[in-house]
């Protein structure tokens, strides 16, 4: 019988974007399945493929089909449900499906990699072909049995449970290893070496008579030199005469920095109670349903998450649990691992190469039950998913912005579909395209109206800024702020200050001439860093030292404008010399680990003030937090997007939702010089229902979404006059294409219209429905592909998307 495989080949180009016949080996026929990685001939090379499928018959002549060269994995790393994820990740995302199978696996399983097998049991329940491999050792090269024609044998054993293969990697993150010592697992051996060690070595002897009561035991030395009062030179002498070995024991790297104390489930509320009841019986029924929990800041959606994934494991099934920014995870690992301790996995990018891949390989091998993660998490290989939850669903983190382009909410509705199973989107702020979801019962609304401990909302006071520089106050604090933050020190209770920009300022100007320091690869003002005396760009990276006279006319009155994290920190160590300030921005959590360190120390009450970006904005929950401050609401409210206002209700409400979570009251200060606009008026009463009603009118007035979905293609090239023909050349090719109810915007130059010395320009397709629509984008991609690229050209399609 001669065996196909269908092979995606890792090379990302247009015309490879499909699966390639190989033939499958005889002696690979009974080992190779869908889901794992083979090396095949591509061309004068060998490339890395996964297998997507396994067939009979071929309508290629046999003749003319290169054999597989290599399998790499005889137990898959991709699941079924993966290559059908990947397919429909390809459709819906228009990328490579080679792009979007990477994308589900760890970045270690790209890498060189040795796989290593290992024994799991003892030695003489193998085969004898086996144990002749192993010999002393309990971790064997997989090219040993690869050369001994054993992997028939192999399969059998692994099958068996007898042996497990782990890959080993050659780059930084290698699999972690321990030294142990092994000994010998012959009792008549152990004693005729104590019979041949002279009577003055004393302490040899000591040692192997000790040994000889843990017979075959694999021991630390540290324990050995406690339990048999010995050295390491007497352990290194008994070692020569052959009474033990020294081995290398693999364990997996802990990214858990503390141990957590095991914690009861709390009691719920009503509201609560109703939630969870509707999201079990959605489980008992195996209904792939989408809840929407709207409560607002400090309800208890945790504790719904919490008792919900406990029903679930009850259940016998898996948990996937989403949160949207690295600096949460801490504290939310912590939450779950203090009630499911070590059934809990955590992936997001602070981890190292090392760290990813083992908390991958608990997921794939089934040592872990849950998984929190930031959005990469939502493909954790689980094959048996009984809840997915999005945290803070509106947050704009769960969209990737490169290929593949896909948000992690329709990742997790596409699994919970393939898995019969619920997926809860929970948020104080929900986004308007899925709380408008949720009014047309495409979703399940459930709402939590009241707080978990029955705590009033904080107060919430606005303050103009422009009415203070009247008044003479030119500083960047507001004088009710300066007070609250006054009585607030005295007191000994904690303070949140929020400013959504880090650097010490956000601008270099010459007084004289005008001119700002700008990129020399970007179209964007350099930000000033005190703490390195240097100005960066925030896109590229490019950074200079601070000039000392201006470029253009060689004044010297260059000036710093604008206010960064870094101005406030020095601002506040002048008003309040006393005061112990934290702050948590990119700058400060660069180093691994940093985020868990600041929140600690800050949990600890080592610190009065923690001054912060969006990182501190949500997710934070310590008892002793006040008041909150935001030094600029309108930050984020004046950028060119027409979600700006949405985003500035969102931020302020769920900065709000950080005070007076427990017995103390809440203050928040907002600091505005737009008081009445009607996000940061109604972010003052946290009510999300009139902000709503007033966003979705402003939205039907516009042609935004949810009334209308969009899809933005980018075009760039390092000439200007070439990204602005290519531009032009698509929207004239999709306006012959797509019908009179598709309105196409452009083209026109992008927000940022020079990014890393590529110059760009965009067009924004506006549609209600279009069947059409993806098939045409496929065709202008496929004209990008094979022609404009050759050019330099690089086009960009999103469906979705984030940012404008």
């Amino acid at each position: 019988m001669t065996l196909v495989a269908e092979v995606i080949v890792d090379v990302a180009a247009y015309p490879v974007d499909r699966p390639f016949d190989y033939l499958v080996p005889d002696d690979m026929t009974t080992l190779i399945e869908c889901g794992s990685r083979v090396k095949v001939p591509f061309g004068p090379r060998n490339v890395l493929g996964f297998v997507v499928l396994l067939k009979e018959s071929t309508d290629i002549p046999l003749e003319k089909i290169k054999p597989v060269s290599q399998l790499l994995d005889i137990e898959p790393v991709l699941t079924n449900e993966m290559l059908e994820l990947a397919k429909w990740l390809k459709h819906e995302t228009i990328c490579y499906e080679i792009d979007a199978l990477q994308v589900m696996l760890p970045s270690a399983l790209r890498a060189k990699y040795e796989k290593m097998v290992t024994l799991q049991t003892d030695i003489e329940l193998l085969p004898q072909s086996l144990k002749e491999i192993f010999g002393n050792s309990s971790k064997v090269n997989y090219k040993e049995f690869e050369k001994n024609n054993l992997l028939h044998e192999l399969k059998h054993a692994l099958n068996e449970k007898l042996v497990v293969i782990e890959n080993v990697v050659k780059q930084k993150g290698n699999v972690k290893e321990v030294r142990k010592v092994q000994i010998c697992n012959d009792l008549n051996k152990l004693l005729e070496i104590q019979n041949h060690i002279s009577n003055r070595a004393k302490k040899q002897k000591q040692l192997v008579e000790w040994m000889q009561s843990h017979v075959g035991e694999t021991i630390e030395p540290n324990t050995i030199y406690e339990e048999a009062n010995t050295s390491s030179q007497v352990l290194q002498a008994v070692i020569s005469l052959g009474a033990a070995t020294f081995i290398h024991e693999e364990v997996y790297r802990d990214p858990f920095t503390k141990k957590v104390e095991k914690k009861d489930f709390l009691d719920l509320t009503d509201e609560q109670s109703t939630a969870l009841e509707k999201i079990v019986l959605s489980m008992k029924q195996k209904q792939s349903e989408t809840f929407l929990l709207h409560g607002i800041t400090g309800s208890g959606k945790t504790e719904v998450y919490l008792q919900a994934i406990s029903q679930c494991l009850n259940d016998g099934k898996e948990a996937i649990v989403l949160v949207p920014e690295i600096s949460l995870t801490p504290q939310m690992t912590e939450r779950f691992r203090s009630r499911f301790g070590e059934l809990v996995a955590v992936m997001h990018s602070g981890l190292s190469v090392g760290e990813k891949y083992d908390e991958w390989r608990k997921v794939h091998e089934g040592k872990v039950k849950v998984v929190v993660g930031a959005r990469s998490a939502v493909f954790a290989p689980f094959e048996n998913v009984g809840i997915i939850i999005l945290d803070e669903e509106h947050e704009s983190t769960y969209k990737q912005e490169d290929s593949p382009r896909y948000h992690a909410r329709d990742v997790a509705i596409w699994r919970s579909k393939f898995h019969h199973c619920p997926v809860i989107l929970g948020s104080a702020t929900p986004s308007l395209e899925s709380f408008a979801r949720a009014k047309k019962n495409v979703y399940t609304l459930l709402t939590l109206r009241e707080r978990a401990l029955k705590q009033s909302l904080p107060t919430v006071q606005v303050v103009d800024m422009r009415e203070e520089l009247q008044k003479g106050n030119r500083s960047m604090f507001s004088r009710s702020l300066m007070e609250s933050i006054e009585v607030r020190l005295q007191k000994k209770e904690q303070i949140v200050l929020f400013l959504n920009r880090r650097g010490y300022s956000s601008f270099v100007l010459c007084r004289d001439c005008g001119t700002v320091l700008q990129c020399e690869n970007c179209d964007i003002s350099l930000t000033y860093h005190r703490s390195s005396e240097k100005c960066k760009c925030h896109y590229c990276g490019y950074e200079i030292s601070v000039p000392k006279s201006c470029p253009q006319c060689e004044s010297d009155h260059i000036r710093f404008f604008g206010t960064g994290t870094q101005k406030v920190e020095e601002e506040l160590s002048k008003l309040f010399p006393e005061a112990r300030v934290l702050r948590m921005d990119v700058d400060t959590t660069k180093v691994k680990g940093a985020h868990e360190q600041i929140l600690q120390a800050f949990g600890d009450g080592q610190a009065d003030i923690l001054l912060g970006t969006q990182m501190i904005a949500k997710g934070l929950d310590y008892p002793n937090i006040t008041l909150v401050g935001v030094l600029s609401a309108d930050t984020s409210l004046h950028l060119p997007d027409f979600r700006s206002a949405e985003k500035t209700f969102q931020l302020l409400t769920q900065v709000s939702g950080r005070a007076g979570r427990h017995e103390k009251a809440g203050e928040v200060v907002i600091q505005t010089y737009t008081p009445e606009h009607y996000a940061i008026e109604l972010s003052k009463s946290q009510e999300y229902g009139p902000f709503y009603e007033r966003e979705m009118l402003m939205r039907h007035q516009a042609g935004y979404p949810p009334y209308y979905y969009l899809a933005l293609i980018q075009v760039s090239h390092e000439d200007v006059m070439m990204a602005a023909e290519y531009a032009g050349k698509t929207v004239e090719w999709l306006r012959s294409k797509l019908s009179f109810n598709v309105s196409i915007i452009g083209p026109t130059a992008s927000g940022i219209s020079r990014l890393q010395n590529r110059y760009r320009y965009q067009c924004l397709i506006k549609y209600k429905i279009e069947p059409d629509l993806i098939p045409t984008l496929m065709q202008l991609i496929k004209l990008y592909r094979s022609d404009w690229i050759k050019k330099g050209i690089i086009l960009s399609v999103d469906l979705d998307p984030t940012m404008i």
